[in-house]
């Protein structure tokens, strides 16, 4: 992990949700460099299912070494937001915003503060383990995660650089590897797979490059044992295709069943079976007990694995309700990309 330099000592960090998890382990580690951390954050009272509020957190902040402003902060309240900044600019004399879910914002605010403050966007190339991860992934999901403490590095290792470094989208394991070459010291369970980020476009295999040879032909398979109807509804051609695309590289990449509930016009029960030789889909409950079962209307379901709807944005949005083993349900959507170019 880096070293703390002292570069940030009387610096101001405006941080969205630093009362946990990632916002609070940057918040700390700027902390150790003497930093003055601004925590603007909606948890003032204890929630029972994510540690800690923004007071505790002023409180491990003040431990560690910096002067900690706890600020009660709806981002959705823009009069909120202009007045922690305000309290912000009253007890500090200059302030940096950072959050990782701002990344959309980052190129016009790079122009609207060209010259004066940095803005740049940080992502994870893996998932983070946080309470949110916990409660969307289950037992057990901590093993494929990295802890907080890399997104805390590469947002210092940020911190470091000049003003001129700004309207640039980072990705954490990036940054970091000008200094740091043994990565498994932010795994949870070092040696463990690791479950790519949900919202960067890369297959599991990329992360763990533990997969088959890349050299190996994604032939498709013959003789699928599902129906493969030649016409009738989007729904059924859209699992035709589907089936015609699957190949044993895809059934490896996931080794998981999924089954789709999808309401509206020619809706019911279809499988996707990734754990069968070759693969597998059908009409109906799966032959094998199903590891995430998806919940979405027709409509959404042929946008989604044609590509003109996101499933982050689907499953964000509420669109796309997900029952069972998260890891696996992401490993569906990196899979979805495969598909796309047919559908």
């Amino acid at each position: 992990m880096l070293f703390d330099t002292g570069k940030l000592a009387g610096c101001t960090l405006f941080i969205t949700g630093a009362s946990c998890g990632i916002g609070k382990a940057i918040a700390l580690k700027a902390a150790k460099d003497g930093a003055n951390i601004v925590i603007a954050t909606k948890t003032a009272q204890l929630h029972p299912k994510v540690p800690g509020t923004i007071y505790t957190a002023a409180e491990e902040i003040e431990a560690a070494g910096g002067k900690a402003l706890p600020c009660v902060v709806d981002v959705r309240d823009e009069q909120q937001i202009s007045g922690s900044a305000e309290k912000a600019v009253e007890k500090h004399c200059a302030y940096t915003i950072a959050k990782y879910g701002m990344s959309v914002c980052v190129l016009g605010m790079v122009e609207e503060f060209k010259g004066e403050i940095a803005v740049n966007a940080l992502w994870p190339k893996t998932a983070i383990h946080t309470a949110a991860m916990d409660m969307l992934g289950g037992a057990g999901i901590e093993s494929q995660c990295r802890k907080v403490d890399i997104i805390a590095d590469a947002a210092y290792s940020i911190f470091k650089k000049p003003k001129n470094f700004t309207g640039n989208f980072i990705i954490d394991e990036n940054i970091l590897k000008e200094g740091i070459q043994n990565f498994d010291v932010y795994a949870v369970k070092p040696g463990h797979r690791l479950l790519p980020d949900f919202f960067l476009d890369e297959l599991p295999g990329t992360v763990n490059a533990k997969m088959e040879s890349p050299d190996a032909a994604p032939a498709i398979k013959e003789g699928k044992q599902a129906p493969q109807p030649k016409g009738g509804s989007p729904v059924e051609e859209t699992f035709r295709i589907v089936n015609e695309t699957l190949s044993e590289d895809t059934v490896k990449a996931a080794q998981a069943v999924y089954q789709f509930e999808l309401s509206g016009e020619d809706g019911g029960t279809w499988f996707l079976d990734l754990k069968s030789k070759g693969g597998n889909v059908g009409c109906g409950e799966p032959p094998a007990q199903a590891d995430v079962v998806m919940s979405l209307s027709t409509e959404d379901f042929i946008k989604m694995f044609s590509g003109k709807l996101k499933p982050t944005m689907a499953f964000m949005s509420g669109k796309w309700k997900i029952k069972g083993n998260m890891a696996l349900a992401i490993k569906l959507d990196k899979l979805m990309t495969q598909m796309n170019a047919r559908l």
